[in-house]
């Protein structure tokens, strides 16, 4: 599929009126809007958000790819604007961007527009193709320069799968001193800096002769496979990932890992430390060790089990959400729906019960100790995670224990990995089948029950049973630190450990954490939209575009609403968010309230908590008022560039 397909004239805006990231977003979501491209503007908005939360899509360059793949999009499309003046796009060479390519791509999209999406980015490479892009004057203009930098990235590939065809006997044989490295990128979503930082690393070898092949684990999965036979080979292997990728194969190799932006921004570094025999192999049998190693050197100690533990709970939070919606979908029934001794029995409600109490909820933990397993110790690791998470359920030591399990298994397995490389090589075939699940399950299996279990079980029944015991001013001190919490990253590593403890006491049993952190995670969007309202002219037109969406976001629990203007303004925003999320939680546990489910917002606590409807919502008030008020108070007037930008715009 050519790249001019996906972008079109009816979805090129030319030069942007936006003197800021949120503007130019909402100037290319709005194209694309135009063009039919969209079927649910604000969810696809709020997705662009979601990405950039992560990571800024400002690659340097003068280049921005704001994308999302989710399901408001209804055609895959690609919108294209330029800015000369240039636009502070927290670009990660810190320069300002011109060029902005907003792709936006459905779920499930099919792979020929995934590939032309990663051609895309791989030609925004070229610095002619920017230059020309930035001085043409139509969208005809635009469409001609990005069809010939097509045919020419098409005939480039060809050459290089031709070549690589005919090179394979030669290169097996070529002088093992010839320069010859291996790179890996991935990227969260797998659509646009994958291939940047692919394009960027080859372009950049080609220009210090050194040769490089480059595996992609994009959304289309993996391409262009590194072989046994090329890993043997490689002097060096630069792994430029934000995700996890397959490393153990590298085991004593000189293994380079950084984000995927450094692959984009810093590739010549990159290059040189892969060609450095000085710096210690890749140990994939032991974390511990390879996380000393220089490829991991900007990782500390709490950084490591934080990946880890983040994996676990990015692969629970499904199950607790679709879970948590079904059970609060059965309340609506009645209260005792699902208890066929109830007057209020529902044969439906309680089918929708079982589903999401007794198989999403009781996979909760399982899961999450089994990811965190796999994390660590890659494929081998999750058999043994998931027996020991099932363990730590049956052995009542919760969330406690499974995290515990996690870990155990995970390094349990890396260290008989290590033990396992020293058998016959006739043995190989049997270590990931039978060797490795047979020793990790066992062993971490008679460890949690013997070992772990008993202190795990007393300790979780400990801080549960004092969680029943909290009245009065201790309640509403936990119901403060927990909303805060939620406030303080809006997604961030803050923002799950408090939703991830309110998760495991809700599990229990144990409603107070949940419905502080829902309260507080609900007052950061609903605040913003309201300081839009009350001190209107502190903000752009475009800027109040954004208080229904934000309105609407606060009160389905999706705090995320609030990320943009955060962004924008953090030393603002974050302490007024916090103090109103602090105190709704606080008012909301003090007034009674005890929310059931782990989310879904106002429509849950109608579900879960309808006794407490009002008491919820007075939290909710009041904590977005006084958060709106002090941001509100804070935020300086608008300058009359702003003013007139804005006016501008919207002419």
């Amino acid at each position: 599929m050519r790249i001019t397909e996906l972008l079109t004239k009816d979805t090129i805006a030319m030069d942007l009126s936006s003197t800021d990231k949120n503007g130019v977003i909402d100037e290319l979501v709005n194209q694309l809007d135009k063009a039919d491209k969209l079927n649910d503007v604000s969810t696809f908005k709020e997705a662009i958000y979601n990405r950039e939360s992560q990571s800024t899509t400002g690659i340097g360059e003068g280049i921005a790819i704001p994308h999302a793949k989710v399901a408001a999009v209804d055609t895959p499309a690609i919108a294209f604007g330029k800015s000369k003046e240039g636009v502070d796009y927290q670009s990660l060479d810190m320069q300002p961007a011109h060029l902005f390519f907003m792709i936006a791509a459905p779920e499930g999209g099919a792979q020929t527009h995934l590939d032309a999406l990663a051609k895309l980015s791989g030609i925004l490479m070229d610095d002619k193709v920017r230059e020309d892009l930035l001085h043409a004057t139509s969208p005809e203009s635009v469409l001609q320069i990005i069809d010939k930098a097509d045919d020419e990235a098409t005939e480039e590939e060809e050459a290089e799968e031709a070549e690589e065809v005919n090179n394979t006997d030669a290169e097996s044989a070529a002088d093992t001193n010839e320069p010859y490295i291996l790179a890996v990128t991935a990227c969260p979503t797998g659509i646009a800096h994958t291939y940047m930082a692919r394009d960027a690393l080859k372009k950049q070898a080609d220009k210090m002769g050194v040769k490089i092949k480059v595996e992609t684990n994009g959304s289309g999965g993996i391409k262009n496979h590194l072989t046994n036979e090329d890993i043997e080979r490689a002097n060096g292997v630069i792994v430029a990932a934000d995700v996890h990728v397959e490393t153990a194969r590298f085991n004593g190799k000189n293994v380079v890992e950084v984000p995927v932006a450094d692959g984009i921004k810093r590739p010549e570094e990159l290059i040189n430390m892969a060609q450095d025999t000085s710096r210690k192999p890749f140990v994939a049998s032991s974390e511990s060790s390879s996380k000393q190693s220089e490829s991991n050197e900007k990782q500390g100690i709490g950084k490591t089990i934080y990946k880890h533990l983040m994996n676990g709970v990015s692969n629970m939070l499904p199950l607790v959400i679709a879970g948590g919606i079904l059970m609060a979908i059965v309340f609506l029934f009645g209260a005792n729906a699902f208890d066929p001794k109830s007057s209020e029995y529902n044969a439906f409600a309680e089918q929708l019960w079982n589903i999401g109490n007794k198989s999403a909820f009781a996979l909760i933990i399982p899961i999450l100790a089994g990811y965190i397993a796999r994390s660590i110790a890659d494929k081998p690791g999750f058999a043994a995670g998931l027996v020991g998470g099932m363990i730590a359920v049956s052995g009542d030591s919760g969330f406690i224990g499974g995290i515990l399990a996690g870990f155990l298994a995970g390094y349990l397995t890396q260290g008989i990995k290590k033990v396992a490389s020293g058998l016959p090589q006739s043995l190989e075939g049997l270590k990931p089948t039978l060797i490795f699940p047979v020793f990790s399950v066992s062993i971490t299996g008679l460890l949690m029950i013997y070992v772990l279990n008993p202190p795990a079980s007393w300790l979780n029944n400990l801080l549960l049973n004092g969680l029943q015991s909290l009245s009065g001013t201790n309640i509403m001190l936990l119901g403060l630190v927990i909303g805060a919490m939620m406030a303080i990253d809006m997604g961030g590593p803050f923002n799950k450990a408090a939703y991830v403890f309110a998760t495991a006491a809700l599990t229990e049993g144990n409603a107070a954490p949940i419905t502080a952190a829902m309260i507080g995670g609900m007052v950061p969007p609903i605040a913003i939209a309201t300081a839009m309202v009350i001190f209107r002219k502190k903000f752009t037109r475009e800027q109040r575009g954004s208080v229904v969406p934000n309105y609407v976001m606060g009160l389905s629990f999706i705090t995320e609403g609030a990320i943009p203007f955060a962004a924008a303004d953090p030393i603002r925003v974050i302490p007024s968010m916090m103090v109103g999320s602090g105190i709704g939680g606080a008012i909301a546990l003090g007034l009674g309230s005890a929310i059931q489910a782990p989310h879904g917002g106002i429509f849950v606590i109608i579900g879960t908590d309808f006794s407490h409807v009002l008491q919820s919502l007075i939290a909710i008030v009041i904590g977005a008022i006084i958060s709106a008020i002090i941001y509100g108070l804070l935020k300086p007037k608008l300058t009359e560039e702003e003013i007139q930008a804005s006016e501008a715009m919207n002419d």
